[in-house]
């Protein structure tokens, strides 16, 4: 079975390639967290990622931090999907809320869901969007914001919603205003995780309809 780290180079792995490595063992546990609830052995999960079952053990104990290459491997083998009849209600709020809001795979940014009102927002068919990686867009602040989050207790068994501030991303693709959002991580049925995007409000000019 080829590995996921040798398909790195797809459309999905270049996107989470470019995301801020992950310092310590979060990832490692999030690993370990994906096979306990998909009853996936350490060697079958080295086989994907192209790696030993001694690694895995590694990675999962915190005694080795997967390099770069390995951790978009991770992040595209634990991205999150709408598994369940509570994840895909979850998908169907988010579709359905009155607000500025969005729901992405939290480890690579993969569109899951997003409001009438956050389609307004980034000026594309919600049909083009879902399903793609929205780090490419990211702003700046995002940016810097995603490369601080390991130190802001992101990756706990209970991590606090964050708020941040964002300039206008200056992309004519998908567009990001400038604002003051929320994020808030949830656990997903298979141990994967999603993040919640809600514009708190938005600097002048907002968007337009």
């Amino acid at each position: 079975m080829a590995s996921i780290t040798a398909a790195v180079g797809t459309a999905i792995g270049t996107a989470v390639g470019t995301l801020p490595r992950v310092a310590g063992p979060h990832l490692g546990q999030s690993l370990r967290l994906w096979r306990t609830l998909r009853r996936v052995k350490q060697s079958h999960a080295g086989e994907l990622l192209g790696v030993s079952q001694a690694t895995v053990s590694r990675w999962e104990s915190g005694t080795l931090v997967p390099d770069g290459d390995e951790q978009a491997a991770i992040r595209q083998l634990l991205q999150a999907g709408l598994d369940s009849a509570a994840d895909r209600e979850l998908a169907r709020l988010v579709n359905n809320s009155a607000g500025s809001v969005h729901l992405v795979c939290d480890l690579t940014h993969r569109l899951l869901a997003l409001s009438a009102g956050r389609e307004r927002d980034f000026g594309r068919p919600r049909a083009d969007v879902l399903g793609t990686s929205l780090w490419p867009y990211a702003s700046d602040e995002i940016r810097a914001a995603e490369a601080t989050l390991a130190d802001l207790g992101w990756f706990q068994p209970s991590p606090p919603a964050l708020e941040l501030t964002t300039r206008a991303n200056r992309s004519s693709e998908v567009r990001i205003f400038a604002s003051r959002f929320r994020w808030v991580r949830f656990q997903l049925s298979d141990g994967s995780f999603a993040r919640l995007v809600d514009t708190i409000a938005y600097e002048r000019p907002g968007p337009v309809a």
